[in-house]
């Protein structure tokens, strides 16, 4: 009876934990951005037309419409240049901070969800306002808990004004440092202001995210970005040197396929516990015929068919399976339950049973009970009542 129900218990737990994991690396990983591609610019690495190999590429202002158009399997194409000397000074404190501009749809594309105000739309994109959105460690280090919605901060004494602050995120990769300590402003502004640095010029900038438009779509999304740059950069588009991308979708991918091989391991295991549970019940139903074998033979001497005795002990094996496995199931998930009331770790959802693992784990259960209840149930039929009366129980 306990090896059934530690089986059950087993399979959903240990499914749970892994689906857990699995969650929460999928929603630590979406804080960086939610199927975004970061496509860093590089040197080349393979010669093409006469052109040496060793060649650095910059993405340049014109490369955004070109990718855009010719990328049809792609959702957003945008730029984003940065800055990390620019000195940040409010009314109340100082610092420095990375600044970084971009159009608005990067506010969705890199998960900057709105805590205060507001971030900044097309018409600050159009009229190159002097408009900052505040990452939120930012914002408490330059205005010291007050509302900064509203107030000047200067970028290199350029008054810039806030108009939002990002809701506090817990982030665990990034490529330029983390979210909460940045300033973002328009990329118009940007480029004016903060153009890009040598050996880069006034219309490069550094990286190029992009976003499918769906997932099975990601893989020709990528290999369209990677033609359309390679074309007007004159390159081997198979020269990834040239291109690096930084490709959140594929680690997903790679990272579901290890959480699941892990929950099915972990299932697995969970199954032969509740076989061998099986098989407990079993024996213990084979002693028990044993031990009433005497019994069986004065039922049968007076009259009972084997069918009777048949249905008896395979009712008896069939209840005390099934009462294990629900006993299993219930400390289960009432285990998952109390356990998800505890805080946390970022990287874990707490442990998330699937009514899925549990149906299955049932069925299971319903196999490994018929089986477990029909052979000593068999035995128990196919006993000779003569045999029977002349047995002694411990002979």
């Amino acid at each position: 009876m306990f090896g059934i129900a530690w089986g059950i218990v087993s399979i959903v737990l240990m499914v749970a934990a892994g689906e857990g994991l699995r969650k929460g690396q999928e929603e630590q990983a979406q804080t960086l951005g939610k199927d975004v591609m970061i496509v860093f610019h590089g040197r080349t690495s393979l010669q093409v037309g006469g052109a040496r190999a060793g060649r650095l590429v910059h993405w340049e202002d014109p490369d955004v419409p070109v990718v855009q158009a010719e990328a049809m399997d792609c959702e957003y194409a945008i730029p984003e240049l940065e800055q990390q000397t620019v000195l940040t000074h409010s009314n109340f404190n100082n610092a420095s901070f990375t600044v970084t501009g971009s159009y608005p749809q990067f506010g969705e594309i890199r998960s900057l969800n709105v805590g205060l105000g507001r971030f900044y739309d097309w018409n600050d994109m159009r009229d190159a306002r002097r408009v900052a959105f505040l990452g939120s460690d930012a914002a408490k280090q330059l205005f010291s808990g007050r509302n900064p919605v509203g107030e000047n901060v200067y970028l290199n004494d350029f008054p810039f004004v806030v108009i939002g602050v990002m809701a506090k995120k817990k982030q665990d990769s990034s490529y330029d440092g983390w979210d909460v300590n940045k300033v973002f402003i328009p990329f118009s502004a940007m480029r004016r202001d903060f153009p890009d640095k040598p050996p880069g010029t006034a219309s490069t900038f550094d990286q190029l995210l992009v976003t499918p438009k769906s997932v099975e779509q990601h893989e020709a999304c990528k290999r369209e970005v990677r033609v359309a740059l390679a074309r007007m950069h004159r390159y081997d588009p198979n020269d990834k040197e040239a291109c690096p991308i930084w490709d959140t979708v594929q680690e997903a991918k790679a990272f579901r396929q290890m959480t699941d091989g892990m929950k099915y391991f972990l299932g697995a295991v969970g199954v032969v516990t509740l076989l061998l549970g099986g098989l407990g019940v079993m024996n213990v139903m084979l002693v028990a015929v044993r031990e009433r074998t005497r019994e069986i033979g004065v039922r049968k001497a007076i009259g009972a068919p084997a069918g009777t005795i048949l249905r008896q002990f395979f009712v008896e094996a069939l209840i005390i399976a099934l009462l294990s496995g629900a006993i299993g199931l219930g400390v289960a998930f009432g285990f998952c339950a109390l356990v998800n009331m505890l805080p946390m770790p970022d990287f874990f959802a707490g442990l998330i049973p699937d009514w899925t693992s549990g149906l299955v784990a049932a069925g299971l259960l319903g196999t490994i009970a018929v089986g477990a209840a029909l052979y000593p149930a068999r035995r128990a039929a196919s006993i000779d009542p003569i045999e029977a009366l002349r047995y002694e129980a411990g002979g």
